[in-house]
């Protein structure tokens, strides 16, 4: 008699990948902590301070404009704003000049001590501005620029520079060298290379820097507080920072005001940023694969 040998056939055990739960879970969390107070401020600026001081964490009760009103009818923060801008525009323009010729010779050419130089500008990361604050405001008030906006594009285009750098030499040391001698047989010189081919393919990353340079200059705080505030210009052309600042100290009862200044300080910046971040993302990946 056959015996017909019955094989027991185990299920799968689906096992739970905490993985996946976890990277959300510490997501949210970042989005959170980063999110949350930009989102209170602008709130914030909705409410009466009465209601604040009532209710700091509820949401308004009723919704006001007011504070908003106050602040975008001002022509205080519109000096503000003009003075911000100015520099930021100038300083994004000196780091994008200043830092695609460096860049390019350093990238391009070859010579004894590239690697160094090379060295030197990345080693400039290491040292904030802090570091520098009391000479640099000796070398300002003996040039003459203490108190002035060049007293703070220049510096600022100094400070922005080892970062440029280091984002442009991994993209033009990626361009082929083909391209360069072929456009030195069409009869292109170096600067007809730089200005025609190298200048186009380098886009996404001077798009970057020039981002980067500008939220940055936008949102700095200390050079402007060392240069600008201790000099003779009216505040009405202190540059956004400082005026968040002085307005806090003027009108620090009034709760409401001070976080529609804020909100309304920092949203250009922010937007600007979220509006380009596409582009921030892919001229940092090209200046990683370079």
């Amino acid at each position: 008699m056959a015996t017909a040998s019955v094989r027991r056939v185990d299920s799968p055990v689906r096992r739970i990948d905490w993985g996946q739960p976890m990277v959300l879970l510490v997501a949210l969390v970042a989005v959170a902590v980063a999110v949350g107070p930009v989102v209170y401020v602008i709130i914030g600026g909705f409410r009466t301070t009465a209601d604040l001081n009532a209710s700091p964490a509820g949401f308004p009760d009723p919704w006001v404009l007011d504070n908003y009103l106050r602040v975008l009818t001002s022509p205080r923060f519109w000096g503000n704003v003009g003075a911000s801008l100015l520099l930021a525009v100038a300083t994004t323009v000196g780091v994008v000049v200043a830092g695609i010729m460096a860049a390019f010779v350093i990238a391009r050419y070859r010579f004894r001590g590239r690697q160094g130089l090379y060295t030197l500008f990345t080693a400039g990361l290491m040292f904030p501005l802090t570091v520098a604050a009391l000479p640099l405001t000796l070398l300002l008030r003996t040039l003459g620029l203490h108190g002035t906006y060049l007293g703070v594009i220049i510096p600022g285009i100094a400070f922005a520079l080892p970062t440029t750098i280091i984002i442009l030499v991994p993209f033009l040391k990626a361009i082929p060298d083909e391209l360069e001698e072929a456009a030195a047989i069409d009869g292109a010189s170096r600067l007809g290379f730089f200005w025609r081919i190298l200048l186009p393919l380098s886009t996404p990353g001077l798009i970057t820097v020039g981002i980067l340079a500008f939220v940055a200059s936008w949102n700095g705080y200390l050079l402007p507080l060392l240069v600008i505030s201790t000099g003779t210009l009216p505040q009405e052309f202190w540059p956004l920072p400082l005026g968040v600042t002085q307005f806090s100290s003027q009108y620090s009862q009034d709760t409401g005001a001070v976080l529609a200044y804020t909100s309304l300080a920092m949203l250009p910046a922010l937007a600007f940023f979220l509006l380009a971040e596409k582009r921030i993302v892919g001229g940092l990946t090209g200046a990683v694969k370079g």
